[in-house]
């Protein structure tokens, strides 16, 4: 049995249109061209019950390959990490329960003080002074720190390092190109920036220099000798990190770092077939009333009471359009939410071992598939939970091959990096076992 989910009977819109003057509702679509009118009946399916609806969703949803399903080998921004079961009976709650923003502190305090952990751990996390309550993702948060360094240096010139995820380099360079801001990439060596270049394009008009660490290709960067040839011309150095990356290896703040962004779907997010996903935003003490986004400040009322509220909100709705850094009107608090529990659920030691495990199995895997002819490493620098591997034949194929023992391969770097025809950047995480990085080999080898 079906009905209809539109309430308004024949006689009632018969009153409608008499009580505003028209008899038809074609009157009211008078200003459009007739050629550009659709003179037939919408080409719909018939209706069906709720019952049958659900039957032809689930079997339509049988078309994707998930991950409950698939062994997944795909990382390049977002990771198949495991997600502890009390995440998700934590921001199902209805108080938490939505995208965005608290606005009425008086009647927001649970949420408020929940952002404010999680601006803590970032900075934790980050080696950073001040961290706001989340951007979109990360590539906005990262072209967000390229226009605040503009904004904060009087500079118009950014570099950043091909070896910054693809994706966000083009985020950027639409920014950029709207505020009149030149845009240089520099190349790379081994996997890892290439030094000479960035000496080479540094001078006093520049005013951030972009990096990525571990890098797209996975190998980690030495941050702090790159701060210090920023520094030394002025510039902010800008670092975007794989958050998981930060349970073993150093803060960027501690390296040198003025700003540090990444993608924080990799804390407790599902790869949810492309988002909505986290960005995180911090940066040194000094740049806090340039920052982007919103800021959840601690303070007490006038009993002397702790409590939680937005402030020093640099963006265009709030203060002068002049003075706004930022035209971003809202954040990812679910997201975030989503974050603070996935934190405070694994801890320092949960996250050290996740990062530990993700490293050690990247490794075994790198290991086992350079065994096989044909494939070989790519770059000698030391990386994190991503490794390049070259191939002897295409990836496209390698990866349909996989695709059909439901397995997910690598990312075939030949589509963004023409030099890296026949590379796979394959990911391997904690959920990952020696069985599953066993098959993987094994049917790769089985297919040369």
């Amino acid at each position: 049995m079906t009905w209809s989910y539109l309430p308004h009977t024949s006689e009632d819109r018969r009153i409608m249109l008499a009580a505003i003057g028209v008899e038809k509702v074609e009157e009211l679509f008078t200003d459009i061209p007739a050629q550009l009118l659709l003179d037939r009946p919408l080409q719909l399916p018939v209706a069906l019950s709720e019952l049958e609806l659900v039957n032809a969703l689930e079997k339509l949803a049988t078309s994707n390959a998930n991950l409950q399903e698939y062994t997944c080998f795909l990382g390049a921004g977002a990771y198949d990490h495991y997600i502890p079961s009390v995440i998700n009976h934590v921001i199902g709650r209805s108080e938490f329960y939505t995208a965005y923003t608290q606005y009425q502190p008086e009647i927001s305090q649970g949420y408020l003080q929940a952002l404010w952990e999680y601006q803590s751990m970032i900075c934790q996390l980050t080696g950073m002074d001040v961290s706001n309550a989340s951007m979109y993702d990360g590539g906005t948060a990262l072209a967000e720190g390229a226009m605040m360094a503009c904004n904060v240096t009087g500079r118009s010139e950014v570099l950043v390092a091909s070896t910054v995820h693809p994706s966000y380099r083009t985020v950027l360079t639409t920014y950029g190109t709207d505020r009149g801001y030149t845009i240089t990439e520099f190349g790379y060596q081994d996997g890892m920036i290439n030094q000479e270049k960035l000496i080479q394009g540094m001078s006093k008009k520049i005013a951030a220099v972009i990096i990525q660490s571990p890098n797209f290709f996975g190998c980690i960067e030495d941050v702090k000798k790159i701060a210090d040839l920023a520094h030394a011309q002025g510039a902010l150095l800008i670092v975007a990190v794989d958050p998981i990356s930060l349970g073993i290896l150093e803060a960027p703040g501690v390296l040198g770092a003025d700003i540090v962004v990444g993608e924080g779907q990799s804390m407790g997010l599902t790869t949810a077939f492309g988002g909505p996903y986290l960005g995180f935003f911090a940066a040194t003490e000094k740049l806090i009333r340039k920052m982007p986004g919103r800021i959840v400040g601690q303070t007490v009322d006038h009993d002397g009471n702790r409590g939680f509220v937005l402030t020093l909100q640099a963006r265009e709705q709030h203060i002068r359009r002049e003075k706004a850094t930022s035209n971003i009107c809202s954040n990812e608090a679910l997201c975030a939410l989503t974050a603070a529990v996935y934190l405070s659920a694994v801890g320092k030691e949960g996250l050290r071992r996740v990062a530990e495990l993700s490293l050690q199995k990247a490794h075994y895997a790198c290991r086992e598939l350079t065994k096989l002819p044909g494939f070989t490493t790519v770059f000698g620098a030391s990386y994190f939970k991503e490794v390049v591997i070259r191939c002897p034949k295409a990836v496209a194929q390698i990866n349909e091959e996989l695709f059909q023992e439901k397995i997910i391969g690598g990312l075939d770097l030949g589509l963004y990096y023409p030099e890296l025809e026949n590379c796979m950047l394959l990911c391997v995480t904690e959920k990952r076992s020696q069985e599953d990085i066993n098959r993987l080999v094994k049917i790769v080898g089985g297919k040369i």
